[in-house]
């Protein structure tokens, strides 16, 4: 019974404990969604209108460029007619002269450039022809040397003017040009008027209002209508006045917009009215080919920005809301594991008890197993020992069967030694050093050649660990044929070798190496010792990354009863072979990642040992 009031206390305790921790984690969902939701709306409202500035400003770009083609399309034409000799010839001429032929140039270029109008103005401002000459509305004769363009192009040489046209009534920018005669005297204006109603109507269809503003800020052209001739800011009387006789508008114009346009350059949020109704626009601005004149463009938002602000509340609330819920599953579970986990631990510990048991077996097969790895490791490495003894014996045999013809290569170099010195002595006794030098110097290089050999034998016989490294090929057949050539000179054995490049480099251990060379070599010596006139041959071939070493001999060939086995232990056709010479070179050749292998000749043997090139 205590022990009941014991565990009824301690769940009563997690109970309590349980409800503060749901109710914590309740808590900090609440501030930490709210404050979460607030900064993300704030960033997403940030980051949307960023976007919508840039796209406003792509489109801004876009519609200047789309103006400045316009223009610059228009502003080449008065140019060029100020230029024509035919325009210049009229306007020499006198008032009356006929007109018709420059009247109907004028207007299929009005037609193909699509002008509103082109017309000729003499230097009194009577106009002489117009492509508009056959409508009831034609210039052909209208005064118009108090138009502003008319005047800047006499003064000037050229001139441009945004206004109503004094007949037609329309908006439109005039392009002028003076006309000069051939002695440089001004004898008129050609003028172009360029209309902007299918501009202005591009602009509307995009749903995007643009308009252009001049220098004083006026609006010139607007896809808005009732936005003509108004103004970003209010003028000032003397302004308005001066600006109302260029323009010859009524007195109704020049009023300001119904909005604040901004003066940044950078975009901007405003709200403008259109249509009756107020909306929010990104504003954007951009220059134009005409000095002084700015392209502003109004970019609806269509309520992307409260969209993306609301979008991105919603979703960092949906995603706390599912973090939290994750947490509190994880914690559920994990209040449910630990109490599940008091319950399981007896059961545990029975079911290890049992698992002991059953895997005692299993662990003494398992011991019984790394006994066995451990004996087949140690017989390895004996394995490996073994064959680093054999290779040592085969230097050793190789050695002793080399060995006379050693020491007679050493024998010939003493026995010259003894004569050059017995030379030197009797010409030190009759006072002849100068003639005791030569035999001396002949002492030294014989001195040397012994130095040689006997160096190459050390090193052959030496007991050294294997390694890989890069080996010139020519310095390894240069240390066997320096150990064999006695004993080839004493057999009548003709050697024929390739002389490889000096740079001929393989991957390999070069005493090795030379323990091979010399093994097949001698095993070539053997097999010619009834043949006449004996040739051993040693040739190099290169084939990219490989090179084969070739030891080809003219004697009878291997036996065909044995050639299939030839680097099988113990397989031999000396009378007195053990069979382990071939098997030991093989293994050689296979520690430095190459091949050794018996190839068909039609006469004699041919080894071929491949070498990976270094």
């Amino acid at each position: 019974m205590p022990f009941r009031r014991f565990d009824f206390r301690i769940l009563a305790f997690w109970r309590t404990r349980s409800r503060r921790i749901w109710f914590a984690l309740i808590l900090t969902w609440l501030i930490v969604t709210v404050a979460a939701a607030y900064l993300a709306g704030a960033t997403a409202r940030r980051d949307a209108s960023a976007e919508l500035g840039r796209q406003s400003e792509a489109a801004t770009a876009l519609h200047a460029a789309v103006l400045r083609s316009e223009l610059e399309k228009h502003r080449s034409l008065p140019l060029a007619l100020a230029t024509d000799p035919e325009i210049a010839q009229l306007l020499d001429a006198a008032p009356g002269a006929s007109s018709e032929a420059i009247n109907r140039k004028l207007e299929e270029l009005a037609r193909q450039t699509r002008a509103a109008v082109i017309y000729v103005i003499d230097a009194k401002g009577q106009t002489r022809a117009a492509s508009n000459w056959r409508l009831p509305t034609s210039f052909v004769g209208a005064d118009y040397s108090f138009r502003p363009y008319f005047i800047g192009a006499m003064r000037n040489g050229r001139a441009e003017f945004f206004a109503l046209g004094t007949v037609s009534g329309r908006p439109g920018l005039y392009l002028s040009r003076r006309v000069d005669d051939a002695r440089g005297r001004p004898v008129g204006v050609v003028v172009v008027k360029v209309e902007f109603d299918a501009l202005e109507a591009e602009w509307a269809a995009s749903g995007e209002p643009a308009y252009v503003v001049d220098p004083g800020g006026v609006i010139l052209i607007t896809s808005v209508p009732e936005w003509r001739f108004r103004t970003l800011k209010p003028l000032d009387l003397a302004s308005r006045q001066l600006t109302l006789a260029d323009q010859t508008l009524g007195h109704e114009a020049l009023t300001p917009l119904p909005f604040a346009t901004p003066d940044t350059n950078r975009p901007s949020l405003i709200k403008a009215p259109l249509g009756g109704v107020e909306r929010d626009w990104m504003h954007s601005r951009a220059g134009t080919a005409t000095p002084g004149w700015t392209l502003h463009l109004l970019t609806p938002t269509r309520g992307a920005i409260e969209r993306a602000t609301a979008n991105a509340r919603a979703l960092t609330a949906l995603i706390l809301t599912l973090i939290f819920g994750v947490g509190g599953v994880l914690l559920r579970r994990r209040q449910q594991a630990v109490a599940r986990e008091r319950a399981t631990e007896a059961a545990r510990i029975e079911l290890e008890r049992r698992i002991a048991e059953r895997t005692q077996d299993l662990s003494d097969a398992n011991l019984a197993l790394n006994r066995q790895i451990e004996e087949r490791q140690l017989a390895e490495a004996a394995r490996e020992a073994l064959r680093d003894e054999l290779v040592q014996a085969g230097k050793l045999a190789a050695l002793g069967q080399i060995a006379a013809g050693v020491a007679h290569e050493i024998n010939q170099p003493v026995a010259a030694i003894r004569t050059q010195a017995e030379t030197a002595a009797a010409y030190l006794e009759r006072d002849q050093a100068s003639k005791a030098a030569r035999p001396l110097q002949k002492i030294g290089d014989l001195t040397a050649r012994i130095g040689a050999i006997t160096q190459e034998l050390r090193a052959f016989s030496r007991k050294a660990e294997p390694r890989l490294e890069a080996v010139p090929l020519p310095q390894a057949i240069d240390g066997a044929l320096l150990l064999l050539g006695g004993r080839m000179r004493q057999l009548g054995v003709r050697l024929v070798r390739e002389k490889p490049p000096a740079n001929l480099m393989i991957m390999g251990d070069r005493f090795r190496l030379e323990q091979v060379i010399v093994n097949l070599m001698q095993n070539a010596m053997e097999a010619l010792e009834d043949t006449p006139a004996p040739v051993v041959t040693l040739s190099i071939l290169h084939r990219g990354a490989e090179i084969d070493l070739i030891v080809a001999d003219n004697g009878p060939g291997v036996p065909a009863d044995i050639r299939d086995h030839l680097f099988t232990p113990f397989v031999t056709s000396k009378p007195n072979g053990l069979g382990l010479g071939l098997v030991i070179c093989r293994d050689i050749i296979a520690s430095f990642g190459g091949e050794l292998s018996l190839r068909p000749s039609p006469t004699g043997a041919e080894f071929v040992i491949t070498l990976k090139a270094a």
